[in-house]
């Protein structure tokens, strides 16, 4: 085959991907030669509590458990010896430098390196780090997202030692650097970054559910958030991406013709892993082990080169740290085994997108999960109230949780086949429904008798428990057992964001029930307690579905009970400037009021940019590829008709209106062209971010969508030779 000099990349870089051996990586051996377990491992480049242990004294390492806890006060005194015994430590592992790692509202992470090196007052070359250093850095706080609260003279801000998150070590090929988790503040203490609502929202969690638990007649020293994020994301051939300037650009494919087979056959998923990808997920594995990441499933997903790991639930701040680096991990190593990671919530069209299911629950001092319903969940006070508080919150802030899931690749993937609706609703499944039901009724009925094991009633095949609850994958906020799963995040998304949202807004929720109980007796009792729960269950009943969530019928039937269906990402986070949105989280002292619609400008204003970014790559893209390609194919049938004439005498009839086609096809792509011109020529004209991201959504993603459409109709008419970027048959099944 004649391969069009603008063809030719491609060609090579398809050829490179085939050819592609499988990267191997050292494990570590024991003496035998033997692998080592991971448990002898895990952990070896983290310093926390454990490593504390063995290198201050019991009563410092206790202090800082309780600070890290509880926020008592920390000493200078304490500081200077973490901080000694962590240089000694991170020294001896080939560290040169150390650099405060925060997570501003980026998304991504930030640091800015220092090195131990310095000089003692003799002026000799010493290595240096103490309790000041530890404790707080000051990087330039003007350069990063604020939304407006920080104008660009006022450059001042502080990154904080979080002493609930442990110390790490990150090692590159040319050496060594001590991570300190850190949360990011203005020099006026406004928070700048995603970790300080989160702590914040914690401790907002734990006033109210103490208070809750002694009204309900327990107690526990603390109640903290528990989290698990499942983390979807794609994997393609680092050949084929360099060719896709929209890969490369924006994350996603903004053209592309969908290929015959794409997962139609439902084959990917839970499907053998190819060779290459499970070398690569190993060797991830092997990383986040090493940093203390406790990761448990690894799996094909749905799509074609779309995959998943998942961990074991931990503290939801600890949770949040680990999925960064989990993030920051998958990409480093897609890079060693020739990949490109892509975590964008539909990098694809037509397959499905990437989510980040975040499980969700509550836990005592003592270890005990106050969602876990026991095997009589109706006559589990602790629970119910709980689950009660949880369901209200969600009731009582469907939009504002609707807008934690809102980043702007989020908007192509909800409601579409693989992700929830718009509409925010809870499942809870026919066991725990009817216990519901039955509370909020004021019930005596018996509950209905369901079978606790299945018995396949085949030779060597066991008996098997059954769950409580089947799942539900088309809500968004869904009862999986003895936690809620947040399945609506975004897989590009900071975990934070979901998790502090849902957080305060539960805090609120408890905070109602309580100032409920104390109104109806200052001691209350079993009944009283009830007949909280009744009452919370019965007006939180709206937000309950445990139906199919694709289906017109639930929209519909949504519509009725009055469910917010916020479809887009302006739409869904004008719930942050709701006054009672924002009084509530300066209430819980999560936000002032000022943050929060200083979150609401950094959201808007990232939504825009990006818009921004995929309308200007598109308009690339169909100017400088797919137009030449056209016209490159335009020549090529003039070519042939012309010597079809000059044997034939006339044009052949069919070969002529196939020409024709293509000539009004190359046409109306000047014209979208165009369009799409106009669209962002009016958007940068609007100053008023609200309405330039309303303006963007409504008429900047359908002009993107037609114009997608017309480039997916030249594709599959331009000789294969000619196209010059990798399709998706080549992007999703090279590997």
């Amino acid at each position: 085959m004649s391969v069009s000099g603008r063809a030719e990349p491609r060609f090579r870089a398809l050829s490179s991907a085939n050819e592609r051996g499988i990267r191997t990586f050292t494990r570590p051996m024991d003496a035998n030669g033997v692998a080592t377990r991971v448990s002898e491992y895990f952990g070896c480049n983290v310093f926390g509590f454990q490593q504390m242990k063995k290198a201050l004294p019991t009563e410092d390492v206790k202090l800082l458990q309780e600070y890290a806890v509880s926020g008592s006060k920390l000493t200078l005194e304490t500081a200077n010896k973490v901080a000694l015994a962590v240089k000694e430590w991170a020294i001896s592992r080939g560290a040169s430098h150390f650099t405060h790692w925060f997570q501003p509202q980026t998304g991504s992470t930030a640091e800015k390196h220092d090195s131990f090196f310095s000089f003692d007052k003799d002026g000799s070359a010493i290595e240096i780090f103490n309790g000041k250093l530890l404790i707080q850095q000051e990087p330039d706080a003007s350069s990063f997202p604020s939304g407006g609260r920080r104008a660009t003279f006022e450059a001042r801000g502080y990154t904080i030692w979080d002493a609930s998150s442990p110390m790490f070590l990150v090692e590159t090929a040319n050496g060594v650097t001590l991570c300190i988790p850190s949360l990011f503040v203005s020099y006026s203490g406004e928070a700048l970054d995603k970790k300080t609502p989160l702590l914040r929202s914690i401790h907002a969690v734990n006033e109210q559910a103490k208070d809750a638990l002694k009204l309900i007649g327990d107690k526990t020293e603390y109640v903290t958030v528990t989290c698990g994020p499942e983390q979807e994301y794609f994997l393609v051939d680092e050949s084929l991406w360099a060719l896709r300037p929209d890969l490369v650009q924006c994350g996603r494919a903004l053209i592309g013709a969908h290929p015959p087979k794409g997962q139609q056959l439902e084959d990917h998923y839970f499907g053998s892993i190819k060779p290459r990808i499970l070398n690569f997920m190993m060797e991830v594995e092997h990383e986040c082990y090493k940093l203390g990441v406790p990761l448990k499933t690894r799996h094909n997903e749905v799509a074609p080169a779309q995959y998943e790991c998942a961990p074991i639930f931990e503290f939801a701040n600890l949770a949040s740290d680990h999925n960064q680096i989990v993030m920051e991990v998958i990409k480093n190593v897609a890079k060693r085994h020739r990949l490109q990671a892509l975590f964008h919530e539909k990098p694809f069209d037509g397959v499905n997108g990437s989510g980040k299911h975040v499980n969700w629950s509550l836990a005592t001092a003592e270890g005990i999960n106050l969602l876990n319903p026991g095997d009589k969940p109706h006559e589990n006070v602790r629970f119910l109230y709980f689950l009660a508080a949880t369901l209200k919150a969600v009731h009582d802030n469907a939009e504002l949780l609707r807008a934690s899931v809102a980043p702007a690749g989020n908007e192509f993937r909800m409601g579409a086949n693989e992700a929830p609706p718009a509409i925010i609703s809870a499942f809870l499944g026919d066991a725990l429904s009817e216990v519901v039901e039955k509370i909020a009724s004021n019930s005596t009925g018996n509950l209905s008798d369901r079978a606790k094991t299945i018995d396949m009633e085949l030779a060597k095949v066991p008996e098997i428990a059954k769950d409580n609850t089947d799942r539900n994958r088309t809500s968004p906020f869904a009862f999986t057992g003895n936690k809620f799963e947040f399945r609506a995040c975004g897989a590009s998304q900071s975990v934070s964001d979901p998790t502090y949202f849902l957080n305060t807004a539960v805090a609120e929720s408890l905070r109602q029930m309580n100032e409920r109980l104390r109104s109806l007796s200052p001691k209350p009792d079993h009944k009283t307690v009830l007949a909280v729960i009744a009452e919370t269950f019965k007006g939180a009943k709206a937000v309950q579905f445990d139906g199919d969530g694709y289906s017109k019928e639930w929209h519909q039937e949504a519509e009725k009970r009055g469910l917010a269906h916020n479809r887009t990402t302006p739409a869904a986070l004008a719930a942050l400037l709701k006054p009672s949105v924002m009084k509530m989280f300066a209430n819980h002292k999560v936000m002032t009021e000022g943050e929060t619609e200083a979150r609401y400008n950094v959201f808007i204003e990232r939504y825009n940019k990006i818009r921004l970014i995929e309308l200007e790559t598109m308009n690339e893209l169909l100017l400088s590829q797919v137009y030449p390609a056209a016209i490159e194919q335009q020549i090529l049938l003039s070519t042939a008709l012309k010597s079809a004439k000059e044997i034939t005498g006339s044009y052949p009839s069919v070969q002529l209106e196939s020409y024709k086609t293509l000539v009004s096809k190359t046409d109306r792509l000047l014209v979208e062209i165009s369009a799409l011109g106009k669209v962002m020529e009016v958007a940068k004209g609007t100053h008023d971010e609200s309405k330039a991201a309303t303006f963007l959504a409504d008429k900047a993603v359908p002009a993107m969508a037609q114009a997608r459409a017309l480039a997916s109709e030249l594709e599959e008419c331009i000789d294969d030779a000619l196209w010059p970027l990798p399709k998706y048959r080549e992007l999703l099944h090279i590997s």
